[in-house]
């Protein structure tokens, strides 16, 4: 049996892109359809770390005041980084609002909100093709539901099936800009469970990061209230793998505050930890949230991301549609949107990720807990700081025996500077992106240079 839909736009994932995606064409009044493998009690359950950056500014296509009812800690306001090879715990300040939320609660709001705007939204559909006319427009998917087959027609697609998105392999975008240099080994892997302690936590108001024995991995401990902690690992894919879980149940025995602890719910994801999408459009076709690796590469953090990438690639979308274009030229600005809002901050932070491959863990770890954590959030968070001379300056004494690295940090800085001016510079048609990455290109080989860091793309 098949059935057929048509649309004038089908988003693939309901999850932030997907959902804001939605609602924004919806909301212009265009047919819209959200396309879930999921069934429709499962979607929205999706692995996160549940800390939200940013959650003072989110697009209004689903109101901020539609989700608030799952941030459940706003009183988190700072980092902190056990360093157990230093016998430290570093604090280091968070600038803006912070939250952390429930996250299958977060995506029940934002499948609501978008379904209340317009969209429509179809359940236990798995994704199998992409549909291309003779020229290579997309114009659809062919999928399943339930072993009956299911095909959907659309102007446009928008893929926000997440990492490693299967959309990507099955459309032909070799003819477009679309960005194909896409690696596994610029992804990690995560666990995280959901955990009830017995007594409150003393560390409630902070982000808890930790190092784990083996290379390329940390664990987090993120309190959605003083009792609920929501406990992961994550580590690069380009690494030897790691036995996830008793990686996380090793370090959660040693801890007391989680003797007689219960855990409630389970689950794993690929995420990005790579520079955003050089190009997430074709004809007839976008990407966005993680299906773009609109994350930051140094945090896995990417809700806040995804919500603007959906709503900038609906709003592109609605505009090629109206005047009756949806080639890749009209659905171009777009990523000029995305590299203008966050997408050169986080290819610059990606710097600080491909150096992280190179130095050595217990140096690393040793030099942080050197460092005085108010300085390092000036370094980290404002855009004059110099990251280098200045924080040397000032922590002399202490950073003894660090200086050649703090050195290499400040050169890397710089270095991760020039590439986020080069971004600002981001082409404002597909005719030169080429030239433009050939640029970017010159600036990475630079990079690995004073890192000393293999080749990431």
């Amino acid at each position: 049996m098949s059935t057929s839909h048509e649309y004038d736009v089908v988003v693939v994932g309901a999850g932030t892109a997907g959902c804001y995606a939605a609602a924004t064409v919806a909301n212009e009044g265009l047919d819209v359809a959200v396309v879930e493998r999921k069934s429709e009690e499962e979607a929205g359950h999706i692995a996160c770390g549940d800390a939200l950056k940013g959650a003072d500014a989110f697009p209004e296509a689903i109101p901020k005041s539609r989700i608030e009812g799952a941030f459940t800690n706003t009183g988190v306001d700072h980092g902190r980084f056990e360093i157990p090879q230093e016998d430290t715990v570093l604090d280091i300040p968070v600038p803006g609002e912070l939250a952390v939320i429930d996250r299958w609660e977060y995506g029940r709001l934002i499948i609501e909100g978008a379904s209340d705007a317009g969209a429509d939204f179809h359940y236990d559909t798995v994704v199998q093709d992409v549909t291309q006319d003779d020229d290579g427009t997309v114009t659809g998917i062919r999928g399943t539901r339930k072993g009956d087959v299911v095909e959907y027609e659309a102007d446009v697609v928008l893929d926000g099936a997440g990492s490693l998105s299967l959309l990507q392999d099955k459309a032909d975008l070799s003819e477009s800009t679309f960005d194909t240099n896409v690696s596994y080994s610029q992804f990690c892997s995560a666990y995280r469970e959901i955990v009830e302690v017995p007594e409150p936590v003393e560390w409630d108001d902070a982000l808890v990061f930790k190092p784990t024995e083996r290379a390329a991995g940390y664990l987090w401990y993120f309190p959605r209230t003083e009792t609920t902690i929501n406990a992961g690992l994550g580590f690069q894919m380009n690494e030897e793998p790691m036995k996830l879980v008793e990686d996380l149940k090793r370090d959660l025995r040693n801890r007391p505050e989680f003797r007689g602890a219960e855990v409630t719910d389970k689950l794993g994801a690929a995420l990005p930890t790579r520079r955003p999408y050089d190009s997430a459009v074709a004809d007839g076709f976008l990407a966005a949230g993680d299906a773009a690796g609109h994350v930051n590469p140094t945090t896995g953090g990417g809700i806040a991301g995804a919500a603007y990438a959906g709503t900038y690639a609906a709003e592109q979308a609605v505009k090629a549609i109206s005047e009756g274009d949806v080639s890749e030229a009209s659905l171009w600005r777009y990523n000029e949107r995305v590299m203008d809002h966050f997408g050169a901050r986080y290819a610059g932070l990606d710097v600080y990720n491909i150096l992280s491959t190179a130095v050595d863990v217990d140096d690393l770890m040793g030099l942080l807990a050197s460092l005085p954590g108010e300085k390092l959030a000036e370094a980290l968070y404002s855009g004059t700081t110099s990251f280098g001379p200045t924080l040397l300056a000032k922590t002399v004494k202490d950073s003894f025996g660090y200086w050649g690295q703090i050195l290499n940090f400040y050169r890397t800085k710089s270095l991760a500077d020039e590439l986020m001016r080069h971004y600002e510079r981001y082409p404002t048609r597909p005719e030169t992106l080429s030239v433009w990455q050939d640029e970017r290109d010159r600036l990475m080989d630079e990079i690995y240079e004073v890192t000393g860091a293999d080749a990431k793309y």
